[in-house]
């Protein structure tokens, strides 16, 4: 959808971004522990571009992930991800996955996709649109690289994550019982959608190159 924004929309906003320190896993120091959590993708490395099947440019479907270090105390895991640079006071959220099973664990390819049947057993919570499942990246054309912040938290005792829960419900759970998190961050980018030639005509790119959102 946001592909079809002027490039000039995007370079006006270039400097304005939520950032890194806004996400919760930067924010939230774990009351309960300190313990720290592996997070890995077998679709992309940490801080290296999404494929563009799992942005809007794309299918849209979401990454696999895959985890370990979950202390032996917890009770459950929830994962939140959010846009790091999205033009907006706070990050923007792409996905919540709760009530995941404690332990060692991993989420296939496509399973925070609403309606998947990889995900048939995920507890979803809203993104920022305020639906469930996954939001697929979807920068603006010249706004430069985004960084999307895949974090885990590991929970101690407690209720469960009930209904589609947002944002907030999982910064007050990881206030309450956060035992340990750990986080991936991916990254992609729309470049401008015009290139300037040598007699300074512009003519439009037909391809839109994956490298950071």
């Amino acid at each position: 959808m946001l592909e079809k924004l002027p490039d000039a929309v995007g370079h006006a906003l270039r400097d304005r971004r939520a950032g890194l320190d806004k996400t919760l896993f930067s924010r939230l120091p774990l009351a309960a522990g300190q313990g720290a959590i592996q997070v890995k993708s077998l679709a992309f490395e940490d801080h290296a571009p999404l494929p563009a099947r799992c942005t809007a440019d794309g299918a849209g479907t979401s990454p696999p992930l895959q985890w370990t270090g979950v202390p032996g105390a917890a009770e459950s895991v929830v994962l939140i991800v959010e846009d790091a640079d999205a033009p907006t006071p706070a990050p923007l959220v792409h996905a919540i996955a709760a009530n995941l099973p404690p332990g060692d664990g991993a989420l296939p390819e496509g399973a925070l996709d609403k309606g998947s049947d990889a995900g048939a057993d995920v507890d979803l919570g809203r993104n920022s649109l305020l639906a469930t499942g996954w939001l697929p990246p979807d920068p603006p054309p010249g706004h430069g690289p985004h960084r999307y912040v895949f974090q885990l938290f590991a929970l101690g005792a407690g209720p469960a994550l009930g209904g589609t829960p947002g944002r907030d419900a999982v910064m007050h759970a990881v206030q309450e019982r956060g035992l340990a998190s750990g986080c991936l961050v991916g990254t992609y980018e729309r470049h401008d959608t015009t290139v300037r030639t040598d007699d300074a005509a512009t003519v439009p790119v037909g391809t839109v190159s994956g490298a950071a959102s």
